[in-house]
């Protein structure tokens, strides 16, 4: 495909994308009432443990309608995950047969789970690394806390976590699309590792290493997944190609075949 059709491929993905979003946070302005409170509650349990006052604290007229708007939209993001996932691998994987495109189906499959399940162990994560943050306030002192910033800090926590449970289909999804092997995959399990632990270490600012590992270990464990579909879907590529008078993914011949003639 020429540069131009994926840009446009592009563009056209990105609307359709944006279009979900955007209904998705129509059908979130309703719920803000209850999804404000539950996103408040962790810096109120962190408040009830000292002596000092911790609130939100919103700097402007303005600020309580804008802080909606960024909440619905942050929902929004939430609700329409399947339509965008989709968009993602539409964009990904545009050449692919007929018969992979019906991999689509089991791509959601996953994807969504493990999105909605990365964000949920951000929602788990998340009070204690408000407790911990909290604690650094001096004794006796108030922390008034921008609800904007606060909100920030939310949102980039949930969704980080979400599209680093995402790393194992988009390699799938790389792999089917030939952009990626698994010996690639195999031969970076060490780099896999250390970051995911070290992603682990900073986005959970706990003093013990039980969360830390807690969190590292499912990124690593769906890394392992990935690798092992890429590397049957590999092995099936290879099957293929062989028949065919091709050298393998990894440009070999078998022992009993020979190359093809040019």
């Amino acid at each position: 495909m020429p540069l131009r059709a994926h840009l446009l491929e592009l563009r056209k993905r990105l609307v359709l994308a944006s279009i979900g979003v955007v209904l998705g946070a129509v059908l979130a302005w309703i719920f803000y009432d209850p999804v404000f409170e539950a996103i408040q509650q962790p810096l109120e349990a962190a408040g009830s443990t000292r002596d000092g006052l911790v609130s939100l604290n919103f700097a402007g007229v303005a600020a309580p309608f804008d802080m909606r708007v960024k909440i619905t939209i942050f929902l929004g993001v939430i609700l329409s995950s399947p339509w965008w996932l989709y968009q993602l691998w539409a964009f990904i994987t545009p050449g692919l047969t007929r018969r992979e495109r019906g991999y689509a189906f089991g791509f959601l499959g996953a994807a969504v789970p493990l999105f909605l399940g990365g964000a949920l162990l951000a929602w788990y994560v998340l009070p204690h690394a408000v407790q911990l943050l909290i604690e650094f306030t001096p004794s006796g002192a108030t922390n008034l806390v921008d609800a904007q910033t606060y909100l920030g800090f939310v949102m980039r926590v949930m969704l980080v976590f979400g599209l680093a449970f995402l790393l194992p289909v988009v390699m799938v999804a790389l792999n089917f699309a030939g952009l990626g092997t698994a010996a690639t995959w195999r031969k970076g399990w060490r780099w896999a590792v250390m970051i995911a632990f070290t992603f682990s270490a900073i986005m959970t600012p706990t003093p013990d290493a039980i969360t830390m590992i807690a969190v590292a270990i499912p990124i690593c464990l769906l890394y392992a997944g990935a690798l092992v579909i890429c590397t049957v879907h590999d092995r099936r590529v290879d099957r293929r190609r062989v028949a065919a008078g091709l050298p393998r993914l990894d440009g070999t011949f078998p022992d009993d075949a020979e190359p093809a003639a040019t």
